[in-house]
């Protein structure tokens, strides 16, 4: 059993973990919704984030659905990306910031932000993609790799086996297979995002963040993404921060608006698109501000 399974609380059934994530009612008042996803692979409660002093994140209630796409839209500042990185832990490596309330990922019932779950676990489970392609200066299949590497996986035929997956995974086997040992700084853009891409899905994360995945690509590099994210919904969770609403109409299935550090609206993105609840939203989406 790995470390953060362990910390789930005493007496905790999985099997009844699932079955009650598959019933589960809509019971954050702030996102109840009759479109509440009948089986949310995690959901924030409550969930405040601290930078020092400064609270980032104010009382956030919302689910992710399994094997779907939720994106996160907000104008710039509003918090979208400091919730994202709560998903994983990554505000930990930041001296002063804390969290209060509780990520609960489903059927396991383990809470990511509780300080006896282990970061670096959370890490290997879930995986994520910057806005910026970083790519280690090695291989190309050392940086897909990398990961179960680090796990202790020493066998080549398995790790060729999940290399392979992976850059097929991420649309790019295709157009590396016959350089594997090359440097992956010689990459293009848009290639070498998706090879951050494979590289995350190589360890079989059981969810994906995206950070503004194509801001810094061509158009033609970002239909490949977001072509590439509608095919993995099939298979991992997804949650992507995006500034474009185009996208965002495109590829999510949930949709939530941010300002401000508070969730203001959280429904399938159809109805976000396209009659949403709150002014606020619609205002933000026919672009009055942001």
């Amino acid at each position: 059993m790995n470390a953060v399974a362990m910390d789930t609380p005493a007496g905790a059934n999985p099997v009844a973990g699932a079955a009650a994530a598959a019933a589960m009612p809509p019971r954050v008042a702030s996102v109840a919704s009759a479109n509440w996803p009948q089986q949310p692979r995690a959901v924030a409660e409550h969930l405040n984030f601290y930078y020092g002093d400064f609270k980032a994140l104010k009382d956030i209630n919302l689910p992710v659905a399994d094997r779907r796409v939720t994106a996160l839209i907000g104008p710039s500042g509003c918090g979208k990306s400091t919730f994202l990185r709560c998903f994983n832990r990554m505000h930990d490596l930041q001296v002063g910031s804390r969290y209060e309330g509780s990520i609960t990922l489903y059927p396991e019932n383990i809470n990511l932000v509780a300080r006896n779950v282990d970061p670096i676990e959370v890490r290997m489970r879930i995986g994520m993609v910057f806005q910026k392609a970083n790519p280690f200066p090695t291989s190309i299949a050392d940086n897909v790799t990398y990961g179960l590497r680090l796990r202790g996986m020493k066998n080549r035929v398995r790790l060729a086996e999940a290399l392979e997956k992976a850059l097929v995974g991420a649309a790019l086997w295709d157009e590396v297979k016959d350089r594997l040992d090359q440097s992956a700084m010689a990459l293009s853009g848009g290639q070498m995002q998706r090879l951050c891409i494979a590289r995350a899905l190589a360890t079989n994360p059981e969810m994906v963040l995206f950070d503004e995945p194509t801001s810094a690509l061509d158009p033609i590099a970002t239909a490949k993404i977001e072509e590439l994210i509608a095919t993995l919904r099939d298979q991992v969770t997804v949650l992507i921060v995006t500034h474009n609403m185009q996208q965002a109409a495109r590829i999510s299935d949930y949709t939530a608006f941010m300002y401000l550090g508070e969730l203001v609206e959280y429904d399938t993105a159809a109805k976000i698109f396209t009659n949403p609840a709150k002014k606020a939203t619609e205002d933000y989406i026919t672009g009055r501000y942001g």
